[in-house]
């Protein structure tokens, strides 16, 4: 592990994902999940979030559209999270649900409205 890359890649994930979510997952982690943590920080929230070809908007709405697609409802709500912290609306969200239904499935588009429709009722949006 690069340390100054993982530390980069903490900082970033805390700021889209919420500093709370960030620092339980890596406390809670243990000898078996650390190196996933360890990875995910340094290579996906470093290496590719902190690139400058596409600003965090941009990045956030690709990832609710594949997350729609792969039906990762967990992450999904992390990522919509994510999404209103970097400038997303909720109608922004339900235009990329729409999108992902067409191309992507009725069925997974449905469970990502249902999620995203928890977590603006936890975030009083």
């Amino acid at each position: 592990m690069n340390k100054d890359s993982f530390d980069k890649g903490l900082k970033t994930r805390r700021e889209v994902l919420g500093a709370e979510y960030v620092d339980n997952a890596i406390k809670n982690a243990d000898d078996f999940n650390m190196p996933m943590q360890e990875l995910v920080t340094e290579y996906c929230w470093n290496e590719v979030w902190n690139r400058p070809g596409l600003d965090r908007r941009t990045r956030s709405i690709i990832n609710l559209a594949m997350i729609t697609a792969l039906n990762r409802p967990h992450e999904l709500k992390l990522h919509v999270r994510g999404a209103i912290n970097n400038g997303l609306t909720k109608g922004d969200i339900q235009e990329v649900f729409l999108q992902t239904a067409i191309y992507c499935g009725v069925p997974a588009a449905i469970d990502s409205f249902r999620s995203a429709k928890e977590v603006f009722k936890d975030m009083g949006i």
